[in-house]
């Protein structure tokens, strides 16, 4: 059962939805939660926002697509998500543009933040923690920052308030691209000097591990895991 009372006075522009089941792996095993937050929760606000005259700004991802080819995946390209957490969010996506509401649909890629959880900030605590990381490098992304993504969608809002025909689905992603193990690498550069130094002695003291803040490289068969650049 769905409850969800807006007072009848209430007069509302927009509403922003950045709530997100986004445990990939653990979506697996539940389906049932995943689906409620990702496709039935948005699908409860699309059809508010419809009712208010409002407009729905909802963020998705780029596990729609299988990840396969070498291409930036567009906006219309057919989506074909290879897990739960893909399907969930593109499920998402479709009860919002069924319900007819006013709608921005990002979908985000490889999204990091100086706070949260997230690659960029769980790469650089365990490079303080660890010896030695390996990081797959045969999967490509676009690592997108949430200021660029907060940046977009202020842009976005404003013109499309004032006007509806920019309303839809937007692939939002940084541009360029690398592999998990270059993000890693990133991440590296950002660390304090100390613990530069730190990985250079591991490196000179233990010649068979990956320096700390210099990752070593492994395949997609140890962290199976699938992601690809958006357009």
């Amino acid at each position: 059962m769905r409850w969800l009372v807006i007072p009848k006075s209430t007069r509302l522009q927009l509403i922003v939805n950045a709530a997100a089941y986004i445990a990939v792996d653990r979506a697996e095993e539940e389906h049932d939660l995943a689906s409620r937050i990702n496709a039935d929760a948005p699908g409860v606000l699309a059809e508010v926002v419809e009712a208010l005259g409002a407009l729905l700004v909802h963020y998705s991802t780029d596990y729609v697509f299988d990840g396969s080819g070498d291409a930036p995946w567009q906006e219309a390209d057919t989506p074909g998500p290879v897990n739960h957490y893909g399907a969930s969010k593109l499920a998402g996506e479709r009860r919002i543009q069924d319900s007819g509401c006013r709608h921005l649909i990002f979908r985000t890629s490889w999204v990091y933040a100086a706070r949260g959880s997230n690659f960029l900030a769980t790469m650089a605590r365990l490079m303080r923690e660890r010896d030695a990381l390996q990081v797959i490098d045969d999967q490509v992304g676009a690592p997108t920052g949430a200021e660029l993504i907060a940046d977009v969608t202020a842009h976005a809002i404003r013109q499309t308030l004032s006007d509806s025909s920019k309303q839809g689905l937007y692939n939002l992603a940084a541009g360029g691209e690398t592999s998990w193990l270059g993000h890693a690498r990133h991440a590296s550069a950002q660390l304090p000097a100390r613990y530069q130094q730190a990985g250079k002695r591991l490196r000179s003291n233990h010649a068979s591990l990956a320096a700390r803040g210099k990752p070593s490289t492994c395949r997609t068969q140890v962290f199976p895991r699938r992601k690809q650049t958006m357009t």
